[in-house]
C-alpha cells in the first residue's frame, strides 16, 4: 500500500506557494543568520578535498586536517586582500593627480551641459547644492547604516571561519542525521544526491576560480595596452565582480571608466575601456564560461538572472554570489526525485551549445530543444532520441574513501 496521498492540483499549487512565501520571509528576516551559514557551507564543500587529502594521505588527525585547511584558506584570502590594498595604496599616493584630473573632467562635463542644455555654471551649482543639501538631511542615517554594515562584515568575517570549521568537523554527524530522517531503502538515493551536490558545487567553484584568473589577466593586459593606470587593480576588481554573473561586469565597466578618467585627462580612454571590456566578455561568454562553468552546472540564463535578482533582494552581494550554487544544489535534488524532475528540467539548459559548419564548431544561439518541440498550432512532435545517456552516477561515499 502506497504511503503517498493524492491531492488535487489546486491544493498542491497552494501548498507550493505557501512554502515559497514562507521560505522568502524566513530568508529575508533571518538573512544575518542564514546567509553566513550558507556561505560557510559552500566553503566547507570547497575545502572538503583538502581535508580528505590531509587526513587520508598525510595521516593527520581529522581535527588537525580541518584546522590546517581553514588556515590555508584564510592565508589565501588575506594574501589577495593584502595585494589589493597594496594596489589601492599606490593609487592613494597619486591623490593630487587624481583630484586634478577629476576637476578637469568636471569642467568639461559642465561645459557640455551648458552648450547643449543652456544651463549656466551657476545654475548647475545650484542644482548640485540642492541635491547635496537633500542628501545631507539623511547623512546621519547613512553613516549609521554604514557603521552597522561594517560591523556586520567584521562579525561575519569572524563567524564564517568558525562555522566552516564546525561544518567540516561534524560532517559525518550531519550526514548521519540526514540518513535518520529517511528510511533505509532511500539511503542510496540520499547519498547519491549528497555526492552530486558536492561534485556540482566543487566543480562550479573551481571553474569560477579559473574564470576569475583568466578574466583578471585578460582585462589587465587590455588596460595596459591602451595605457590605463592601475590596470592590475582594475583587472583584479573586474575578475572579482565577474563572479556575479551578468550584473557584476556592468559595475566593473563603470568603475574602470571612472578610475581611468581620474588617472588621465584623455577622454578617449572611455572608448578603449569599453572595447577591452566587450572583447573580454566575448572571450569569457563564448570560451571560458562554456569550458569552465557551464560544463559543470547546466542552468539556463533566465533562471540564473531571476535567481541573482532574488538573491540580491534577500541578501545583497552575498545573496547574489550564493544564488547560482544554491540553484545548482536545488537542480541536483530535483533531477533525482521523480516527481520533481520537470522542475529540474525547467532549471536546466538543453539547448545545443555549438553547431558544426564545414567541420568547424560555432557557438549556437538559436533555440532548438534537444528533447521535445512544441508548436502553437496544437501539434506536438516528440523527437525520438538516437542515443540515450546513462543517467546513473557513481555514488561517492566519503566514509569509504581510501
Amino acid at each position: 500500500m502506497s504511503d503517498t496521498l493524492k491531492f488535487p492540483f489546486y491544493i498542491k499549487l497552494s501548498a507550493i506557494l505557501l512554502i515559497l512565501i514562507g521560505m522568502f520571509i524566513i530568508l529575508f528576516y533571518g538573512q544575518d543568520i542564514i546567509f553566513p551559514i550558507l556561505l560557510s557551507l559552500l566553503f566547507a564543500i570547497i575545502l572538503r578535498p583538502a581535508v580528505t587529502f590531509m587526513s587520508r594521505r598525510l595521516r593527520f588527525p581529522h581535527v588537525i586536517a580541518v584546522i590546517f585547511a581553514i588556515l590555508i584558506f584564510i592565508c589565501i584570502f588575506l594574501s589577495v586582500l593584502y595585494f589589493i590594498s597594496f594596489q589601492v595604496s599606490d593609487m592613494a599616493n597619486d591623490w593630487g593627480k587624481i583630484k586634478e584630473n577629476f576637476f578637469y573632467h568636471t569642467d568639461n562635463f559642465q561645459r557640455l551641459i551648458r552648450e547643449n542644455f543652456n544651463l549656466s555654471n551657476r545654475e548647475q551649482k545650484e542644482i548640485i547644492s540642492k541635491a547635496t543639501n537633500d542628501t545631507m538631511k539623511s547623512g546621519n542615517q547613512i553613516v549609521g547604516s554604514t557603521l552597522i554594515s561594517f560591523g556586520d562584515v567584521l562579525l561575519n568575517l569572524t563567524l564564517i571561519p568558525i562555522y566552516t570549521f564546525l561544518i567540516l568537523y561534524y560532517q559525518n554527524h550531519f550526514v548521519t542525521f540526514l540518513c535518520k530522517l529517511y528510511k533505509t531503502e532511500n539511503h542510496p538515493k540520499l547519498r547519491e544526491i549528497l555526492s552530486q551536490i558536492k561534485i556540482a558545487v566543487q566543480s562550479y567553484i573551481v571553474g569560477l576560480l579559473f574564470e576569475l584568473i583568466a578574466v583578471s589577466v585578460l582585462t589587465s593586459i587590455g588596460l595596459y595596452i591602451i595605457g590605463v593606470e592601475y590596470f592590475i587593480l582594475l583587472g583584479i576588481i573586474t575578475g572579482l565582480l565577474n563572479m556575479i554573473p551578468y550584473i557584476g561586469i556592468l559595475f566593473a565597466g563603470i568603475l574602470s571608466i571612472m578610475v581611468s578618467l581620474t588617472g588621465s585627462t584623455d577622454s578617449s580612454v572611455i572608448l578603449g575601456v569599453i572595447i577591452v571590456n566587450v572583447v573580454v566578455q566575448l572571450i569569457d561568454n563564448n570560451i571560458l564560461v562554456p569550458m569552465f562553468v557551464n560544463s559543470k552546472v547546466q542552468i539556463n540564463a533566465f533562471v540564473s538572472i531571476v535567481g541573482i535578482i532574488i538573491g540580491n533582494v534577500l541578501g545583497g552581494i552575498t545573496g547574489m554570489f550564493l544564488a547560482i550554487p544554491i540553484i545548482a544544489i536545488i537542480k541536483v535534488i530535483f533531477d533525482r526525485i521523480e516527481s520533481l524532475q520537470p522542475w529540474g528540467y525547467l532549471f536546466g539548459d538543453d539547448l545545443p551549445k555549438t553547431f558544426e559548419w564545414h567541420k568547424i564548431k560555432i557557438p549556437s544561439y538559436g533555440y532548438q530543444s534537444t528533447t521535445t518541440t512544441n508548436t502553437f498550432d496544437g501539434d506536438v512532435t516528440a523527437n525520438s532520441p538516437t542515443e540515450k545517456k546513462d543517467d546513473n552516477t557513481t555514488i561517492i561515499d566519503d566514509t569509504a574513501e581510501k
